[in-house]
């Protein structure tokens, strides 16, 4: 068993690796290096890390698909790091699995803080209480962390259905967006609360909810979001 969590960093910048590398051990982590798309989909899956630091940009391929081959056999928590910060390319990563995105430049400083949350949120213990719960064809299990639709399972990452769940939970009442932030992703949270909206484009896309005629997710604009109740849909 390791002493310390074990932290693998994909970027091939050594402007990058060496001070962030050093940055994490005196933080108390280990770190290890890929430089490419195929040592880190090799050291991923042989040193099963704590977590991932993952950039986009690598000589030999995408960071994207690193991401989708990582997330296909571990549920390993996977922070990506950009200098590519267009929504756009946020969704994309978020979708594949991606539990935060920090964008380029950044201080070591605030991605340990993003790793500390991140490590934190992957290991509380599942929520349970409740029992499963169902709402006009959406039938979530928190005890299995499954979602289906009509019956067709739907695959989510780890703060998808914990903002799923959370809405759901409070099914017919607006959440406001700061208590959403606060239990699904962390109290101290400081990135950009739009990681929040991202999610919940990735919830409506994967539930065919459409944002002007939604049926499920409804926003309430400058409070937060609300799910819709049982006698609604």
């Amino acid at each position: 068993m390791r002493s310390k969590r074990l932290i693998l960093l994909v970027e091939d910048e050594e402007s990058i690796t060496i001070p962030l590398a050093e940055a994490l051990q005196r933080e108390g982590f280990e770190a290890r290096v890929a430089g490419t798309a195929a040592e880190a989909i090799r050291l991923g899956t042989k040193l099963r890390p704590d977590l991932v630091l993952l950039d986009l940009m690598l000589p030999d391929g995408s960071g994207f698909d690193v991401c989708r081959e990582l997330r296909a056999v571990s549920p390993v928590p996977i922070i990506i790091l950009s200098a590519k910060g267009e929504e756009a390319d946020r969704v994309v990563g978020l979708e594949l699995g991606a539990d935060d995105y920090v964008v380029k430049p950044f201080s070591a400083r605030e991605v340990v803080a993003r790793i500390r949350a991140v490590l934190r949120r992957a290991s509380a213990p599942a929520e349970t209480d409740g029992g499963p719960i169902e709402i006009g064809g959406v039938h979530l299990d928190r005890s299995r962390r499954s979602v289906t639709r009509d019956g067709e399972l739907l695959e989510f990452s780890r703060k998808e259905f914990d903002l799923l769940a959370l809405l759901m939970q409070e099914a017919g009442t607006v959440v406001p967006r700061e208590r959403l932030i606060d239990e699904v992703w962390d109290v101290n949270w400081f990135g950009s609360t739009k990681t929040l909206d991202v999610h919940v484009s990735a919830l409506r896309k994967k539930l065919v909810d459409d944002s002007a005629q939604p049926r499920y997710l409804h926003t309430i604009r400058g409070v937060g979001f609300r799910f819709a109740g049982a006698d609604e849909v």
